[in-house]
């Protein structure tokens, strides 16, 4: 995805169109999104920029369900209800922050941000 935070190729006054002066750096690129779905828990490490690792999810059966008092439990991912970033990302079952997942628990709402930091949390929705 050659997609660039700077425009590097801008148009002049009079509409033609002027030649880069460099190539976009390595921090420019983006990325297709990850896009976290319920299922079979599986993950992916990507190299980011400093030398770092990111684990990222690719799905997910489980959720750290963070309880009235204070105590977490692991909790399997039944479906998920909705979805306030994108209507298509619920029709699709895509989990990401603020997402409200059905568990075995009850409905949850997802604090966490799984396809970038590899977990799903959530807390209970009453």
């Amino acid at each position: 995805m050659k997609k660039s935070i700077e425009n590097l190729s801008t148009s002049k006054i009079s509409g033609g169109r002027r030649i880069a002066l460099r190539s976009r750096r390595k921090f420019e690129i983006d990325r297709y999104p990850n896009e976290p779905l319920a299922g079979e828990q599986k993950t992916v490490t990507r190299k980011v920029r400093g030398k770092n690792l990111k684990t990222a999810l690719v799905s997910a059966n489980f959720v750290n369900l963070v309880l009235a008092d204070s105590k977490v439990k692991k909790t399997k991912i039944v479906r998920v209800l909705e979805n306030p970033t994108n209507n298509d990302y619920k029709r699709r079952g895509v989990i990401t922050k603020g997402a409200i997942i059905e568990t075995e628990d009850g409905k949850c709402k997802v604090i966490s941000r799984p396809g970038q930091d590899g977990v799903v949390n959530g807390i209970l929705v009453k």
